[in-house]
């Protein structure tokens, strides 16, 4: 049998670090939409029973390191499947970006399968699943608007954001997570108001959801990329709505009310970096 999946991006409208827990890890509280930029998994039954990666990104890894590979081999230990699995990720959405592309992977992966196996889990258990493979998996099982605390393993859903256009850019570089979060120091960062944000998209409010945008780890990835300013400062004045950086970056985006706006900040930007991608939110 075979079965596809998408494999949807997503970005922090919010981001909140309240501070550290006494096992070091950072307490969270998020706001996150998916958009349609998406990566796609095939993935085919194979008789020997063992679990094969493929990508059409060269430099991507296809054994254990991979956290596709690491949530079907959770998944076939947990409820003892014996049946192999070939699977082809064809990668559209950046690397190391901010935007959750291994994440929402591993949390395709975690539906396809439980439909080609027919295990019957709930979505609530197969983002448990996912907490056990990273921080952004459980969102991505939903990949619907969400509220997100804890270190990701709490997953309220929202209505849908307000729907508009959304300009992804992502400078020639990429960032460690863990290497920005050691760099914190929470007296000098910034706390977004999440109440605001929920209400606005409560009331599907997208002014008041454009004014309260915001994202505590930008002062500290921005002091290591400047350029990441850049492109904020160039999205806002060729007309963007709002522009913030998804995640720890170095991933920037905008908001558009209007096509026209959104892809005129598209065509300027495409030859200032390399991946500019013009997307739709998702309802």
């Amino acid at each position: 049998m075979e079965i596809m999946e998408k494999a949807p991006a997503k970005i922090n409208l919010g981001l909140d670090i309240l501070g550290k827990r006494p096992d070091g890890l950072h307490e969270l509280s998020m706001v996150m939409a998916s958009i349609d930029l998406a990566d796609r998994l095939h993935l085919e039954e194979i008789p020997e029973n063992k679990i094969i990666i493929e990508t059409n990104k060269a430099f991507l890894p296809t054994d254990k390191k991979n956290h596709v590979y690491e949530a079907l081999e959770l998944v076939k230990d947990r409820y003892q499947i014996d049946t192999g699995l070939k699977v082809n990720i064809h990668k559209q959405i950046p690397v190391a970006a901010g935007l959750g592309g291994g994440s929402t992977d591993s949390a395709a992966a975690l539906r396809a399968v439980n439909r080609l196996w027919q295990l019957g889990l709930s979505m609530e258990e197969l983002a448990a699943l996912g907490a056990e493979v990273g921080s952004d998996v459980p969102y991505c099982v939903y990949s619907q608007t969400a509220l997100v605390e804890g270190f990701g393993e709490k997953v309220t859903l929202l209505p849908s954001m307000p729907q508009c256009w959304v300009v992804v850019v992502k400078p020639r570089m990429s960032v460690s997570t863990r290497s920005i979060f050691s760099q914190i120091v929470m007296e000098d960062l910034y706390h977004p108001n999440i109440a605001a944000l929920i209400k606005a998209i409560e009331t599907q409010d997208y002014q008041m959801m454009t004014e309260n945008l915001g994202n505590s780890m930008e002062v500290v990835t921005i002091k290591k990329h400047p350029i990441i300013q850049r492109i904020k400062d160039r999205m806002m004045r060729y007309g963007a709505d709002a522009a913030m950086m998804s995640g720890s970056g170095p991933t920037v985006y905008g908001l558009c009310h209007k096509h026209s706006r959104a892809q005129h900040i598209y065509n300027a930007l495409k030859g200032f970096c390399d991946e500019v991608y013009l997307v739709r939110t998702l309802k």
